[in-house]
C-alpha cells in the first residue's frame, strides 16, 4: 500500500508539472532573415559571412526560449540594406511570422564593425526596438546575443539573458579523488575557462551583476574561506580581513555590497560587507545555523535559511538585518534561496520525503510549487528574465550535471559542459 500511495503522489507530481506546461501561451513565431551589409567587393563577402554567422546565432538563442520561436534562416531569405529599415511586410505574413528580426554588419575605418538590429511588429507593420553596437570583429557573438535579447524584451517585456556568464564548479574524477575547479563560461557554453587550478576545494561560485567579479569559497588554508576575484585583473583577496569560517557569498543588485555567511563562534549569522572592502556589518543574531543570504532586486531586503526552528526553512528580513519572518512552513527541509531578478519569486532546494527538488515560492511565503520531481536536484539559480532556473541534478554514480527549467515547461534539459558540474550562477546581462 505504501508503494502505491508513493507511485500515485509521483504521478499527480508529474500530471502537476504537466498542467502548468499545457497553460504557457503559444510561442510567437520570428522570421529572421540573414543580416545584410551596406559594403561591397571583399570587404561587403566578410560582413556578409559575419552577417549570416550572427543570424544562425541569433536563431539559436531565441530557439531555446519557450516564448519565442525562430524560423529557420535561409541564406536566399537576403534582403538589401535599405530593406533593412523599411521592409516589406508583406513578404513575411504569409509565413506566419509575428515578429521580423533584421540587422546589418559594416566595415569601419578603425577595423572594428558595426552591428545593428531591428525588430518589428509584422502584423501592425511597426518598429518595436532597435539597437546599434561598434565593436572588435572578434565580439560579433557578443552583438548576436544582444541582438537576441533585444527581441526578446520587445516579445516578453523581460531582460535577456544571452549576455550572460555562468560559473559553476567543474568536478573530474570520483570520490576522495574528485578535482574541483571554478569554471566561466558565456550563456551559450562558448568562452570556456578554468579560474582555479584544482590544487584545493572550491565551493558556492557567485558571480557580480555583469559578471566582472567572482566570490567563491576556496579551503586552500584548511577551513572555508570566502576569497573575491577580479575577472578583469585576475587579482584576488580574502573577502574580509579575518580567518574566521566564512562561506555563501551573494551579491548585492547593484555589485556594492556582498552579503555572507561567518562564524564567530558555534553557529553561522549573516554578515554584510563592501564588495571594495572594510568591516563587515552582522545581519543576525540567532544561536542557530543562518545562511545562503540572497538580496531582493531592489536591494531592500534579503532572504536566507535557517535552522532555529529545528530544521531549515527559509527567512526574510531587510537588508539592515530587522523584520526577520519565516515565509517557509512544509515539510523536510528548504535551502539555498536565490530571488528571482525580477522579485515574483525566490527559487530553493527542497529536501523531503522526495529527495531533493527544486522549487519556488512567492517572497510573502504563498503559492509554493515544484518544478522537478527530484531525487537529487540542487542549487538553483535564476535567468536574467526570471523565466528560466539552472540548478545541478546528481545521477548515477555520484556524478553531478547541470540543467535549466523553463517556468512555462516541465521538461529539464541539461547543459552541454566539458565535464560533470555542480553549484551553477548565473549572471546578469554584462553590459
Amino acid at each position: 500500500m505504501k508503494r502505491l500511495s508513493l507511485a500515485l503522489s509521483l504521478a499527480l507530481l508529474g500530471t502537476a508539472a504537466q498542467a502548468q506546461q499545457s497553460a504557457a501561451p503559444p510561442a510567437t513565431v520570428v522570421e529572421i532573415p540573414p543580416l545584410s551589409s551596406p559594403d561591397s567587393g571583399t570587404r561587403g563577402n566578410e560582413m556578409l559571412q559575419i552577417g549570416w554567422d550572427a543570424t544562425q546565432l541569433i536563431a539559436s538563442d531565441l530557439g531555446q526560449t519557450t516564448e519565442l520561436m525562430p524560423l529557420k534562416p535561409k541564406r536566399e531569405d537576403y534582403v538589401s540594406f535599405p530593406e533593412v529599415t523599411a521592409p516589406s511586410f508583406g513578404k513575411w505574413r504569409p509565413l506566419g511570422a509575428k515578429i521580423l528580426l533584421t540587422g546589418f554588419v559594416q566595415s569601419r575605418s578603425d577595423g572594428r564593425i558595426a552591428i545593428g538590429c531591428y525588430v518589428y511588429d509584422v502584423p501592425k507593420g511597426a518598429e518595436l526596438a532597435r539597437k546599434g553596437f561598434v565593436l572588435p570583429k572578434s565580439d560579433w557573438r557578443r552583438a548576436a546575443h544582444k541582438c537576441s535579447a533585444l527581441a526578446y524584451t520587445a516579445v516578453t517585456g523581460s531582460p535577456g539573458m544571452f549576455d550572460t556568464r555562468i560559473a559553476y564548479v567543474a568536478e573530474s574524477g570520483l570520490g576522495d579523488a574528485k578535482v574541483r575547479r571554478i569554471a566561466l563560461m558565456d550563456s551559450d557554453g562558448y568562452n570556456h575557462k578554468y579560474l582555479t587550478t584544482g590544487d584545493t576545494i572550491v565551493l558556492k561560485p557567485r558571480l557580480s551583476p555583469k559578471a566582472s567579479q567572482l566570490a567563491y569559497v576556496s579551503f586552500a588554508g584548511g577551513k572555508p574561506i570566502v576569497r573575491l576575484l577580479d575577472l578583469g585583473s585576475g587579482q584576488e583577496r580574502p573577502l574580509v580581513p579575518t580567518d574566521a569560517i566564512s562561506f555563501a557569498p551573494r551579491f548585492s543588485p547593484d555589485g556594492s555590497q556582498i552579503a555572507f555567511s561567518m562564524m564567530l563562534g558555534p553557529n553561522s549569522d549573516i554578515y554584510v560587507v563592501g564588495a571594495g572592502g572594510g568591516m563587515p556589518r552582522r545581519l543576525t543574531t540567532s544561536p542557530a545555523v543562518d545562511t545562503d543570504p540572497s538580496f531582493s532586486p531592489d536591494g531592500t531586503k534579503i532572504v536566507f535559511e535557517s535552522d532555529r526552528s529545528g530544521s531549515q526553512q527559509l527567512y526574510v528580513m531587510n537588508a539592515n538585518g530587522s523584520g526577520e519572518r519565516r515565509i517557509s512552513f512544509g515539510a523536510g527541509g528548504y535551502a539555498a534561496p536565490e530571488w528571482s531578478p525580477d522579485g515574483q519569486w525566490i527559487a530553493f532546494t527542497s529536501r523531503g520525503q522526495y529527495g531533493r527538488r527544486i522549487g519556488i515560492v512567492r517572497p510573502d511565503g504563498t503559492d509554493e510549487r515544484y518544478l522537478t520531481n527530484g531525487p537529487a536536484d540542487e542549487s538553483p539559480t535564476w535567468a536574467a528574465s526570471s523565466r528560466e532556473i539552472m540548478f545541478a541534478r546528481l545521477g548515477q554514480g555520484g556524478r553531478s550535471n547541470l540543467y535549466k527549467i523553463s517556468l512555462g515547461s516541465g521538461e529539464a534539459q541539461q547543459v552541454t559542459i566539458p565535464q560533470d558540474g555542480s553549484d551553477p550562477d548565473w549572471s546578469g546581462a554584462v553590459d
